[in-house]
């Protein structure tokens, strides 16, 4: 492949390239590209041939796209574009157009680079429709041909402007002198080292940029929104909520948010809070008046204050990635006491459900840090306080209550022998467990869903379970509320993070413990409705390490502030510091080890020392033979440096002879204007090595040896 052709395939590789970045960031359909696709090969056809587009006509074209951009505009305004993508489209449709005009034309310097603008524009737009981490993949492969296309570009141009006459004097059209000399020719030798210079030019953009996107300086970067809407149908997270509902949504099988521990402490009960409803009235559940009531907490510093604990070292640190959701809900683990993040404040509810002031349709990454510690089993049997009379709301019962359920409630508590509040809440637990089988089919129906789930049906998701439990409570004048929210979900090793699904959403009840003022969550649900799939097979972790990739761009490059600047230097510092830990032991055990086997470590130096040295005699003898590989003066090398010394040496034995080089002439011209073959010989190798990039062989060196040698005698004769 000539030089030329490798410089049109690398051009049309970075349009193309370009163009498929636009097409996975959505801002040209899949239909436009195919034609654009299409157009690039009949432009590789065309290449060269007369019925490519005259430079007047291509002119011609481009101008009358103007107003075609215009009307393009205003029809994807009168079919309805969203404000944000509005002329988006016409704008992409433009940039492909101008593209396949220039494309099909007979193209000069100015109309390549104009083609590279294009691309490039292409290239900024996907950028600003994509935070995927797809775009990266798309953004590597145009840095890739676009580098190797400037180098190929810059290339070309520069042979442009040298006159072959010119280069005739520098390097011997042919290499007679030399019998062993290949005949191939070099001419297209560059193109083939293009690729690598690229990739390595690459690696190198790469690791001199990561270290300035760490340390630039980044505000609001973790609210930045995603292409795409967000998850509209994610219900059971309002303040009415009626019964079925979080069954519906368990139904869905999408990516709600991504939850990475940085400790998980044994004995821990892990599920993601998200609200907490205290009124029932026998089909819904929703806030009652006093739990709608919330107070604003602002942010200090990053740090947006929530609850209280008794130690800090109770705490767990957990970094949730929330995808576009239409809920106001922060979920964290249960008793969230802060949040670290950039809203500028968070409202908690009577309740203490944690919300935004209003829903966004941006991914949000924030640390909660919760204080998940539960009383011992034998204090909270122990309490038998006395409830706040604020606490009533939490005993409410439904006007048209079935009697069976107090009924059955008195019946369970009495086999159980429980006589606390513990004892009793843990007996209608294991009951509910026991006797109920879990599934999503929406099966309890009538006037009274609840009874008919409790003595007909007997089966049903957790809302249904959580609903039951914390009524049957309540007919013992225990308070209780039912919390909606979500199960741990499937722990990603690749990521070190928990992918939580709306199938992972999850209802069950929280009982209030007056002396040890603390709701204890408690779960009636069957195991069978809190067991996660497991995953298995190939397929499976791909996709793994497909979300790990995922989450990895989302902390590190779309939600990347100041916030995770702090977290990453920390964590670097804690790295580098036991690694100097261990470099430090490390040495010092090798020293002491030197010191208690002194003899032994000199005897194998020594041997290393030798094995070096035979190697290095052994390389120089098969180099240049026996004579010169064991001569204590050294064999020359056939480099650069030699065939300058071949050079030097044949200068002062012509001007031994009277024959001096004028400043004008280059070395070529004055051995051709002498009537010595031996003077051309050396002449003609040394521009093959300087000016050539040419290997000389040991076969050549001595040739030259032998040249100059013979030179020599006949000037001392």
């Amino acid at each position: 492949m000539s030089l030329e052709t490798y410089f049109r395939a690398l051009s049309y590789a970075m349009i193309a390239s370009a163009t498929l970045a636009l097409v996975l960031a959505g801002g040209l359909h899949i239909v436009l590209a195919i034609v654009f696709f299409a157009c690039m090969g009949v432009a590789w056809k065309l290449e060269g041939t007369r019925w490519q587009l005259s430079e007047r006509m291509g002119l011609v074209i481009v101008l009358l796209s103007i107003p075609l951009f215009i009307l393009d505009w205003y029809y994807q305004k009168s079919i309805g574009e969203p404000d944000g993508r509005l002329g988006v489209n016409a704008l992409a449709h433009l940039i492909i157009f101008l593209a396949a005009v220039k494309l099909v034309q007979v193209k000069k310097n100015r109309d390549w680079v104009f083609l590279y603008l294009i691309s490039f524009f292409s290239i900024l737009l996907a950028a600003g429709l994509s935070l995927s981490p797809v775009f990266l993949a798309s953004l590597t492969l145009y840095l890739l041909f676009g580098l190797s296309t400037i180098i190929a570009f810059e290339i070309l141009k520069s042979k442009q402007s040298v006159a072959p006459s010119e280069t005739r004097l520098l390097v011997a059209p042919d290499s007679r002198i030399f019998k062993n000399v290949s005949r191939r020719s070099k001419r297209n030798a560059e193109a083939g080292r293009l690729p690598g210079v690229a990739v390595v030019l690459l690696v190198l953009i790469f690791v001199l940029a990561l270290p300035l996107f760490l340390i630039a300086p980044r505000t609001g970067a973790s609210m930045l929104s995603r292409s795409g809407g967000g998850l509209t149908n994610l219900i059971g997270f309002s303040e009415t909520v009626s019964l079925g509902e979080i069954g519906s949504l368990k139904k869905d099988n999408a990516v709600v948010m991504h939850i990475r521990l940085d400790e998980l402490r044994l004995g821990q009960d892990l599920r993601w809070r998200g609200v907490a409803l205290d009124e029932f009235n026998g089909r819904s559940w929703k806030k009652s008046s006093i739990a709608r009531g919330a107070t604003e907490k602002k942010n200090d510093k990053g740090l947006i204050p929530i609850g209280y604990t008794e130690a800090l070292d109770r705490l767990t640190s957990q970094t949730v990635f929330l995808e576009a959701v239409e809920t106001p809900v922060i979920f964290a683990a249960s008793r969230p006491v802060a949040i670290r993040s950039d809203f500028p404040s968070l409202w908690v509810d009577g309740e203490d459900s944690v919300q935004r002031r209003r829903p966004g349709l941006g991914r949000v990454m924030y640390k909660a840090l919760s204080d998940m510690t539960r009383p011992d089993v034998s204090v909270l049997r122990s309490d038998d306080g006395r409830d706040p009379a604020s606490f009533e709301r939490y005993k409410q019962l439904p006007a048209r209550l079935d009697p069976r359920i107090e009924a059955r409630t008195n019946a369970i508590v009495v086999n159980a022998q429980a006589r606390n509040r513990y004892d009793i809440a843990k007996a209608i637990e294991s009951q509910l467990q026991l006797d109920y089988g879990y599934s999503l089919e929406m099966k309890a129906s009538g006037p009274d869903p609840l009874a008919d789930f409790l003595f007909n049906i007997k089966s049903g998701h957790c809302e249904y379970f959580s609903t039951a439990m914390a009524v049957m409570l309540r007919t013992r004048g225990i308070p209780a509320r039912v919390v909606n929210g979500f199960l741990p979900g499937e722990y990603n090793d690749a990521a070190g993070a928990y992918t939580v699904r709306q199938s992972d959403a999850h209802s069950w009840v929280e009982v209030y413990f007056p002396e040890n003022r603390a709701w204890v969550t408690f779960d009636p649900t069957p195991i069978a409705g809190r067991i996660e799939p497991v995953h298995l097979g190939l397929t499976a972790q791909l996709g793994k390490y497909a979300a790990a990739f995922e989450l990895f761009w989302f902390q590190y490059v779309v939600g990347y502030d100041q916030q995770e600047q702090r977290s990453l230097a920390a964590s670097l510092n804690t790295q580098l510091f036991s690694f100097r830990h261990s470099l430090t032991r490390t040495i010092s055990g090798i020293s002491n080890a030197v010191v208690a086997n002194s003899q032994v470590v000199i005897l194998i130096g020594a041997a290393i020392v030798g094995i070096l040295i035979l190697f290095f005699v052994g390389d120089r003898v098969r180099r240049f033979g026996w004579r010169r590989g064991l001569s204590i003066k050294g064999a020359q090398a056939s480099d650069d440096h030699s065939s300058v010394v071949f050079f030097e040496k044949l200068m002062t034995l012509l001007a031994r002879r009277g024959m001096q080089r004028d400043s004008h002439l280059t070395p070529l011209e004055f051995a051709s204007s002498l009537d010595f073959h031996a003077a051309l010989t050396v002449t003609r190798a040394y521009n093959r090595v300087r000016f050539g990039g040419q290997k000389l062989s040991p076969a050549e060196i001595r040739e030259i040896e032998r040249t100059l040698n013979e030179l020599e005698g006949a000037t001392e004769q």
